[in-house]
């Protein structure tokens, strides 16, 4: 078995919970109205070039251009993002910082836009414990592109083959895999614990 020596987290939903209805469901209260927002308006491509680089404001005028009738709640997205991670994964967060007291070398790769990460990092100090991030709205890539795990490969001098990867996305495992590394498939925290190891890692 090849030896693990680098560790390395995702964060939405793996540490921190992330669900963009807790404000909506106050801000559109009709479900199938609120999901038809979501599906047509504030989707989930549109989001994930905020998390690939482009602005807040930017993303927000595309919008409001197309739905100038939806500008409140377009703006609303990122005015309530807070709302939208109300809480961390406290067993999840006990293995890593577990890892990292142990002495282990504890990293994390995520794809979130620059500026709600630094948001986090205010609401969540752990997210300041591991040696380092990388933020995809930082660094102009995204998960699961494998140039994103080799950026963080080579910026945090990891060896692939020795590393792991932690993230609840199946395709981003299967992107940490394409890019060499070995890669766990995150569903909860007592499933992580026999899967790290499984690895060999001590916890």
């Amino acid at each position: 078995m090849t030896e693990i020596r680098h560790i390395v987290f995702d964060i939405g939903k793996v540490l921190i919970h992330y669900d963009p209805n807790l404000p909506f469901s106050r801000i559109i209260p009709d479900p199938q109205e609120r999901a038809d927002f979501f599906a047509s308006v504030c989707t989930h491509d549109w989001n994930i070039e905020q998390d690939r680089g482009r602005s807040w404001a930017e993303a927000e005028a595309l919008l409001i251009g197309e739905f100038p009738e939806k500008e409140a709640q377009i703006r609303a997205f990122r005015k309530h993002w807070a709302e939208m991670v109300p809480h961390a994964y406290e067993d999840s967060v006990a293995v890593m910082t577990g890892l990292i007291d142990a002495g282990c070398d504890v990293t994390m790769l995520t794809n979130f836009a620059a500026d709600t990460f630094s948001e986090a990092r205010r609401m969540y100090p752990f997210l300041n414990l591991p040696r380092g991030v990388t933020v995809s709205g930082e660094v102009g890539l995204i998960k699961p592109d494998v140039a994103i795990y080799e950026r963080h490969a080579k910026d945090f001098d990891l060896s692939p083959a020795h590393s792991v990867f932690i993230d609840d996305s199946l395709p981003n495992v299967e992107g940490a895999r394409a890019a060499g590394w070995q890669a766990v498939h995150f569903t909860g925290a007592e499933k992580l614990k026999t899967d790290l190891q499984g690895l060999g890692i001590s916890l």
